[in-house]
Protein backbone atom coordinates (compact mmCIF):
# COMPACT_ATOMS: atom_id res chain seq x y z
CA UNK A 1 0.00 0.00 0.00
CA UNK A 2 1.39 3.68 -1.14
CA UNK A 3 2.43 5.99 1.53
CA UNK A 4 -0.49 8.88 2.29
CA UNK A 5 0.70 11.74 1.11
CA UNK A 6 -0.15 14.61 3.76
CA UNK A 7 -0.76 18.20 2.54
CA UNK A 8 -1.39 20.22 4.69
CA UNK A 9 -2.46 23.35 2.27
CA UNK A 10 -5.78 21.05 2.08
CA UNK A 11 -6.58 20.13 5.01
CA UNK A 12 -6.79 24.04 5.66
CA UNK A 13 -8.38 24.45 2.18
CA UNK A 14 -11.32 22.04 3.65
CA UNK A 15 -12.10 23.98 6.61
CA UNK A 16 -14.94 25.91 5.91
CA UNK A 17 -15.90 28.41 8.95
CA UNK A 18 -18.99 30.45 8.38
CA UNK A 19 -20.13 34.13 10.40
CA UNK A 20 -23.22 34.25 11.96
CA UNK A 21 -24.90 35.70 9.15
CA UNK A 22 -23.46 33.85 6.45
CA UNK A 23 -20.20 35.33 5.99
CA UNK A 24 -17.54 33.76 4.49
CA UNK A 25 -15.21 35.14 6.88
CA UNK A 26 -15.84 34.36 10.40
CA UNK A 27 -16.89 36.90 12.42
CA UNK A 28 -15.05 38.89 14.93
CA UNK A 29 -16.01 38.19 18.36
CA UNK A 30 -15.17 41.74 19.99
CA UNK A 31 -15.71 40.79 23.43
CA UNK A 32 -13.35 40.18 26.48
CA UNK A 33 -16.38 38.31 28.22
CA UNK A 34 -19.40 36.75 27.87
CA UNK A 35 -23.09 36.26 29.82
CA UNK A 36 -24.63 32.80 31.23
CA UNK A 37 -28.11 31.58 30.92
CA UNK A 38 -27.54 31.07 34.65
CA UNK A 39 -25.65 31.78 37.69
CA UNK A 40 -25.50 27.64 37.84
CA UNK A 41 -23.92 27.37 34.09
CA UNK A 42 -21.02 30.01 34.45
CA UNK A 43 -20.26 27.51 38.14
CA UNK A 44 -19.95 24.82 35.61
CA UNK A 45 -17.61 26.15 33.54
CA UNK A 46 -15.50 27.45 35.83
CA UNK A 47 -15.03 24.10 36.99
CA UNK A 48 -14.67 22.31 33.40
CA UNK A 49 -14.49 23.20 29.76
CA UNK A 50 -17.51 22.60 28.17
CA UNK A 51 -17.07 22.96 24.36
CA UNK A 52 -19.17 25.80 22.83
CA UNK A 53 -19.32 27.82 25.99
CA UNK A 54 -16.68 30.81 26.38
CA UNK A 55 -16.46 32.53 29.88
CA UNK A 56 -13.83 35.16 29.28
CA UNK A 57 -11.39 36.04 26.46
CA UNK A 58 -7.73 35.15 28.10
CA UNK A 59 -9.13 31.69 28.32
CA UNK A 60 -10.74 31.43 25.09
CA UNK A 61 -12.34 33.53 22.15
CA UNK A 62 -14.36 31.98 19.46
CA UNK A 63 -11.83 33.92 17.06
CA UNK A 64 -8.88 32.67 18.50
CA UNK A 65 -10.55 29.33 18.81
CA UNK A 66 -11.36 29.23 14.70
CA UNK A 67 -7.84 30.15 14.34
CA UNK A 68 -6.48 27.41 16.45
CA UNK A 69 -8.25 24.89 14.93
CA UNK A 70 -7.12 25.67 11.15
CA UNK A 71 -3.05 25.43 13.06
CA UNK A 72 -4.06 21.87 14.34
CA UNK A 73 -5.56 20.99 11.09
CA UNK A 74 -2.12 21.82 9.55
CA UNK A 75 -0.12 20.46 11.95
CA UNK A 76 -1.90 17.30 11.77
CA UNK A 77 -2.28 17.60 15.60
CA UNK A 78 -5.31 16.80 18.10
CA UNK A 79 -5.56 20.64 19.60
CA UNK A 80 -3.92 23.64 19.30
CA UNK A 81 -3.56 27.44 21.16
CA UNK A 82 -3.13 30.52 19.95
CA UNK A 83 -1.11 33.22 21.75
CA UNK A 84 0.45 36.60 21.60
CA UNK A 85 3.72 35.95 20.43
CA UNK A 86 6.03 32.85 19.59
CA UNK A 87 7.76 33.97 22.77
CA UNK A 88 4.60 33.53 24.52
CA UNK A 89 3.91 30.42 22.71
CA UNK A 90 6.96 28.84 23.68
CA UNK A 91 7.37 29.91 27.64
CA UNK A 92 3.96 28.55 27.48
CA UNK A 93 4.64 25.07 26.88
CA UNK A 94 7.73 24.67 28.18
CA UNK A 95 6.93 25.80 32.17
CA UNK A 96 3.41 23.48 31.79
CA UNK A 97 5.90 20.60 30.76
CA UNK A 98 8.34 21.37 33.43
CA UNK A 99 8.60 22.56 36.97
CA UNK A 100 11.56 23.25 39.67
CA UNK A 101 14.15 20.44 39.42
CA UNK A 102 13.75 19.49 36.16
CA UNK A 103 16.18 19.47 33.14
CA UNK A 104 15.77 20.34 29.09
CA UNK A 105 17.71 18.96 26.96
CA UNK A 106 18.36 21.88 23.41
CA UNK A 107 19.83 22.17 20.70
CA UNK A 108 23.19 24.89 20.83
CA UNK A 109 21.88 26.38 17.82
CA UNK A 110 18.56 27.99 18.63
CA UNK A 111 16.72 31.70 18.42
CA UNK A 112 18.70 34.21 20.37
CA UNK A 113 15.37 34.96 22.43
CA UNK A 114 14.53 31.33 23.17
CA UNK A 115 18.32 30.81 24.30
CA UNK A 116 18.13 33.86 27.02
CA UNK A 117 14.64 32.31 28.04
CA UNK A 118 16.78 28.54 28.88
CA UNK A 119 19.50 29.93 29.95
CA UNK A 120 19.38 33.25 31.97
CA UNK A 121 15.50 32.96 33.01
CA UNK A 122 14.44 29.32 33.39
CA UNK A 123 17.55 28.80 35.64
CA UNK A 124 15.72 31.24 38.11
CA UNK A 125 12.92 28.54 38.84
CA UNK A 126 14.96 25.76 39.25
CA UNK A 127 14.52 24.52 35.55
CA UNK A 128 18.18 23.13 33.94
CA UNK A 129 18.68 23.51 30.29
CA UNK A 130 21.46 21.34 28.37
CA UNK A 131 22.75 22.50 25.40
CA UNK A 132 24.05 19.90 22.80
CA UNK A 133 24.68 19.41 18.66
CA UNK A 134 21.08 17.85 18.15
CA UNK A 135 22.79 16.18 14.91
CA UNK A 136 24.98 13.94 17.53
CA UNK A 137 22.37 11.15 18.75
CA UNK A 138 24.98 9.84 21.38
CA UNK A 139 25.56 13.26 22.47
CA UNK A 140 21.83 13.68 22.92
CA UNK A 141 21.34 10.47 24.73
CA UNK A 142 24.68 11.27 26.80
CA UNK A 143 22.87 14.35 28.21
CA UNK A 144 19.65 12.43 29.66
CA UNK A 145 19.73 12.28 33.08
CA UNK A 146 16.88 11.12 35.37
CA UNK A 147 15.53 14.93 35.67
CA UNK A 148 15.16 14.85 31.73
CA UNK A 149 11.69 16.12 31.14
CA UNK A 150 11.83 17.95 27.19
CA UNK A 151 13.75 17.60 23.85
CA UNK A 152 13.71 21.05 22.28
CA UNK A 153 15.07 21.31 18.59
CA UNK A 154 14.52 23.65 15.45
CA UNK A 155 13.29 22.15 12.52
CA UNK A 156 15.61 24.23 10.56
CA UNK A 157 17.97 25.62 12.76
CA UNK A 158 17.94 29.86 12.84
CA UNK A 159 20.07 30.89 12.08
CA UNK A 160 22.49 28.23 10.73
CA UNK A 161 19.82 25.76 9.31
CA UNK A 162 20.75 22.86 10.39
CA UNK A 163 18.25 20.30 10.31
CA UNK A 164 16.81 18.29 13.39
CA UNK A 165 16.22 14.70 12.99
CA UNK A 166 12.98 14.57 14.44
CA UNK A 167 12.42 11.04 14.17
CA UNK A 168 15.14 9.64 15.41
CA UNK A 169 14.96 12.01 18.62
CA UNK A 170 11.34 11.38 18.67
CA UNK A 171 12.62 7.55 19.19
CA UNK A 172 15.07 8.77 22.04
CA UNK A 173 12.59 10.88 23.65
CA UNK A 174 10.10 8.18 23.98
CA UNK A 175 12.57 5.77 25.00
CA UNK A 176 13.36 8.13 28.04
CA UNK A 177 9.72 9.23 28.59
CA UNK A 178 10.49 12.64 27.34
CA UNK A 179 8.50 14.74 25.13
CA UNK A 180 9.60 16.20 22.17
CA UNK A 181 8.96 20.05 21.53
CA UNK A 182 9.94 21.05 18.10
CA UNK A 183 9.98 24.91 17.01
CA UNK A 184 8.68 24.90 13.35
CA UNK A 185 8.71 28.44 12.63
CA UNK A 186 11.00 27.94 9.63
CA UNK A 187 9.27 25.66 8.31
CA UNK A 188 5.50 25.83 8.08
CA UNK A 189 3.92 22.91 5.73
CA UNK A 190 7.42 22.10 4.59
CA UNK A 191 7.70 19.70 7.35
CA UNK A 192 5.00 17.97 9.62
CA UNK A 193 7.10 17.49 13.04
CA UNK A 194 3.73 16.18 14.98
CA UNK A 195 3.25 13.21 12.11
CA UNK A 196 7.10 12.92 12.30
CA UNK A 197 6.81 11.82 16.38
CA UNK A 198 7.07 15.36 18.19
CA UNK A 199 4.77 15.85 21.05
CA UNK A 200 4.59 19.79 20.61
CA UNK A 201 4.81 22.26 17.83
CA UNK A 202 5.70 25.94 18.17
CA UNK A 203 5.65 29.01 15.65
CA UNK A 204 6.10 32.48 15.66
CA UNK A 205 2.95 33.16 13.71
CA UNK A 206 4.72 36.33 13.29
CA UNK A 207 7.01 34.97 10.56
CA UNK A 208 5.63 33.17 7.67
CA UNK A 209 2.00 32.24 8.74
CA UNK A 210 1.06 35.72 9.19
CA UNK A 211 3.30 36.79 6.39
CA UNK A 212 2.61 40.56 6.24
CA UNK A 213 5.13 41.40 9.39
CA UNK A 214 1.80 43.45 10.66
CA UNK A 215 1.65 41.71 14.00
CA UNK A 216 2.85 39.97 16.95
CA UNK A 217 1.60 36.19 17.52
CA UNK A 218 2.34 32.50 18.24
CA UNK A 219 1.14 29.00 18.58
CA UNK A 220 1.29 25.67 20.29
CA UNK A 221 -0.10 22.37 18.64
CA UNK A 222 -0.62 19.59 20.35
CA UNK A 223 -2.61 16.98 22.26
CA UNK A 224 -5.85 17.79 23.31
CA UNK A 225 -4.69 16.87 27.17
CA UNK A 226 -1.72 19.52 26.87
CA UNK A 227 -3.60 22.31 25.32
CA UNK A 228 -6.55 21.40 28.02
CA UNK A 229 -3.51 22.10 30.34
CA UNK A 230 -2.52 25.17 29.00
CA UNK A 231 -6.32 26.69 29.30
CA UNK A 232 -6.80 25.19 32.89
CA UNK A 233 -8.30 28.12 34.65
CA UNK A 234 -6.50 26.91 38.14
CA UNK A 235 -2.95 25.75 36.35
CA UNK A 236 -2.62 26.22 33.18
CA UNK A 237 0.28 28.39 32.16
CA UNK A 238 -1.37 30.00 28.73
CA UNK A 239 -4.42 31.11 31.14
CA UNK A 240 -2.33 32.57 34.18
CA UNK A 241 0.21 34.24 32.10
CA UNK A 242 -1.73 36.06 29.86
CA UNK A 243 -0.47 35.46 26.77
CA UNK A 244 -3.34 36.43 24.81
CA UNK A 245 -3.96 36.87 21.32
CA UNK A 246 -6.34 39.61 20.00
CA UNK A 247 -9.21 38.36 18.53
CA UNK A 248 -9.42 40.89 15.67
CA UNK A 249 -5.13 39.97 14.97
CA UNK A 250 -6.39 36.38 15.23
CA UNK A 251 -9.07 36.54 12.30
CA UNK A 252 -6.37 38.55 9.82
CA UNK A 253 -4.01 35.56 10.63
CA UNK A 254 -6.63 33.21 10.19
CA UNK A 255 -6.95 34.93 6.56
CA UNK A 256 -3.46 34.88 5.77
CA UNK A 257 -2.92 31.07 6.31
CA UNK A 258 -5.70 30.42 3.60
CA UNK A 259 -2.65 31.71 1.23
CA UNK A 260 0.65 30.25 3.36
CA UNK A 261 0.90 27.49 0.39
CA UNK A 262 1.90 29.76 -2.18
CA UNK A 263 3.98 31.99 -0.53
CA UNK A 264 6.10 29.28 1.07
CA UNK A 265 6.87 27.68 -2.63
CA UNK A 266 7.15 31.12 -3.65
CA UNK A 267 9.70 31.94 -0.74
CA UNK A 268 11.23 28.64 -1.79
CA UNK A 269 11.55 29.55 -5.19
CA UNK A 270 13.25 32.63 -4.90
CA UNK A 271 15.52 31.41 -2.13
CA UNK A 272 16.49 28.36 -4.14
CA UNK A 273 17.72 30.73 -7.15
CA UNK A 274 19.43 32.99 -5.28
CA UNK A 275 21.24 30.68 -2.84
CA UNK A 276 22.35 28.85 -6.29
CA UNK A 277 23.18 32.16 -7.70
CA UNK A 278 25.49 33.09 -4.45
CA UNK A 279 27.30 30.26 -4.43
CA UNK A 280 28.18 30.01 -8.41
CA UNK A 281 30.35 33.48 -6.91
CA UNK A 282 32.23 31.29 -4.85
CA UNK A 283 30.66 32.55 -1.85
CA UNK A 284 29.97 30.69 1.72
CA UNK A 285 26.25 29.97 1.42
CA UNK A 286 24.16 28.27 3.97
CA UNK A 287 21.29 26.65 2.18
CA UNK A 288 19.31 23.42 3.27
CA UNK A 289 18.40 22.67 -0.32
CA UNK A 290 21.83 22.18 -1.59
CA UNK A 291 22.53 18.58 -1.99
CA UNK A 292 26.08 18.64 0.07
CA UNK A 293 24.49 20.36 2.86
CA UNK A 294 25.12 18.06 6.33
CA UNK A 295 21.31 16.85 6.21
CA UNK A 296 19.99 17.24 2.53
CA UNK A 297 18.71 13.33 2.34
CA UNK A 298 17.58 13.62 5.91
CA UNK A 299 15.15 16.81 5.42
CA UNK A 300 13.97 15.22 1.84
CA UNK A 301 13.02 12.18 3.50
CA UNK A 302 11.21 14.45 6.11
CA UNK A 303 9.86 17.13 3.59
CA UNK A 304 5.74 17.30 2.29
CA UNK A 305 6.14 17.55 -1.60
CA UNK A 306 5.83 20.15 -3.44
CA UNK A 307 6.54 23.24 -0.64
CA UNK A 308 10.36 23.81 -1.53
CA UNK A 309 13.66 23.71 0.90
CA UNK A 310 12.13 27.16 2.75
CA UNK A 311 12.72 30.87 2.22
CA UNK A 312 15.60 31.25 4.42
CA UNK A 313 19.75 30.84 3.99
CA UNK A 314 22.87 32.86 5.26
CA UNK A 315 25.50 34.27 3.46
CA UNK A 316 28.88 34.45 5.77
CA UNK A 317 30.86 37.46 4.05
CA UNK A 318 33.83 36.91 6.54
CA UNK A 319 33.70 39.70 9.10
CA UNK A 320 31.47 42.44 10.65
CA UNK A 321 32.25 45.33 9.44
CA UNK A 322 31.86 43.68 5.90
CA UNK A 323 28.37 42.87 6.90
CA UNK A 324 26.97 45.81 8.09
CA UNK A 325 28.28 47.77 5.06
CA UNK A 326 26.56 45.30 2.71
CA UNK A 327 23.39 45.25 4.55
CA UNK A 328 23.37 49.34 4.15
CA UNK A 329 23.92 49.10 0.53
CA UNK A 330 21.50 46.08 -0.19
CA UNK A 331 18.79 48.10 1.52
CA UNK A 332 19.79 50.72 -0.41
CA UNK A 333 19.40 49.42 -3.93
CA UNK A 334 16.36 47.97 -3.14
CA UNK A 335 16.77 44.78 -2.18
CA UNK A 336 15.10 44.65 1.16
CA UNK A 337 14.71 45.93 4.49
CA UNK A 338 18.02 45.85 6.78
CA UNK A 339 15.63 44.46 9.38
CA UNK A 340 14.78 41.54 12.20
CA UNK A 341 12.25 38.90 12.03
CA UNK A 342 11.30 36.95 8.64
CA UNK A 343 8.52 35.68 6.58
CA UNK A 344 7.49 38.78 5.01
CA UNK A 345 6.94 39.55 1.22
CA UNK A 346 9.66 41.53 0.52
CA UNK A 347 13.73 40.46 1.76
CA UNK A 348 14.83 40.62 5.07
CA UNK A 349 18.36 40.64 6.12
CA UNK A 350 20.54 40.94 9.46
CA UNK A 351 23.75 40.15 10.98
CA UNK A 352 22.47 37.47 13.56
CA UNK A 353 25.59 37.83 15.59
CA UNK A 354 24.76 41.46 16.65
CA UNK A 355 20.31 40.82 16.65
CA UNK A 356 18.77 37.85 16.97
CA UNK A 357 21.29 35.51 18.18
CA UNK A 358 23.17 38.42 20.30
CA UNK A 359 21.69 37.20 23.47
CA UNK A 360 24.22 34.18 22.56
CA UNK A 361 27.75 34.94 24.15
CA UNK A 362 30.29 35.45 21.62
CA UNK A 363 32.68 32.02 22.46
CA UNK A 364 29.48 30.15 22.15
CA UNK A 365 28.91 31.56 18.85
CA UNK A 366 32.31 31.10 17.41
CA UNK A 367 32.06 26.92 18.98
CA UNK A 368 28.61 26.35 16.44
CA UNK A 369 30.14 28.30 13.46
CA UNK A 370 27.71 31.30 14.18
CA UNK A 371 29.94 33.98 12.18
CA UNK A 372 30.90 37.77 12.78
CA UNK A 373 30.26 38.41 9.35
CA UNK A 374 27.37 35.74 8.73
CA UNK A 375 23.98 37.75 7.05
CA UNK A 376 20.93 36.17 7.92
CA UNK A 377 18.41 36.09 4.65
CA UNK A 378 14.80 36.02 4.59
CA UNK A 379 14.19 35.66 0.83
CA UNK A 380 10.85 37.23 -0.09
CA UNK A 381 8.15 37.21 -2.54
CA UNK A 382 10.04 38.89 -5.59
CA UNK A 383 8.25 38.16 -8.86
CA UNK A 384 11.88 38.56 -10.85
CA UNK A 385 14.69 36.85 -9.01
CA UNK A 386 17.19 37.75 -11.64
CA UNK A 387 16.67 41.21 -11.28
CA UNK A 388 17.18 41.00 -7.69
CA UNK A 389 20.44 38.98 -7.77
CA UNK A 390 22.40 41.53 -10.44
CA UNK A 391 21.30 44.24 -7.26
CA UNK A 392 22.93 42.15 -5.10
CA UNK A 393 26.04 41.14 -6.87
CA UNK A 394 26.70 45.27 -7.44
CA UNK A 395 26.28 45.17 -3.57
CA UNK A 396 28.84 42.75 -3.48
CA UNK A 397 31.02 43.90 -5.80
CA UNK A 398 30.71 47.83 -3.76
CA UNK A 399 32.12 46.05 -0.97
CA UNK A 400 34.74 44.18 -2.44
CA UNK A 401 33.50 40.33 -1.71
CA UNK A 402 33.13 39.55 -6.00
Amino acid sequence: MAEEVFDPASRIQDYLVFGEFGDVNPSITDSSTYTFTSAEKMEELFDHEIEGCFLYSRHWNPTNKYLAQALARMEDSESAQVMASGMSAISSAILQLCRTGDEIISSHTIYGGTYALFKNFLPRLGIKVNFVDLTDLDAVRGAVTKDTKVVYCETMSNPLLEIADIPSLSALAREHGLKLVVDNTFSPMIVSPIRLGADVVVHSMTKFINGTSDCVAGCVCASNELVHQLTDINEGASMLLGGVLDSTRAASILKNLHSLHLRMKQHSSNADFLAEGLRSLGLKVYYPGFEDHPQYELLRSMMNPGFGFGGMLALDVGDAGTANKLMKLMQDMKVGYLAVSLGYFKTLFSAPGHSTSSEIPIEERMEIGLSEGLVRFSVGLDNDMTHSLERIKECLKEVSII
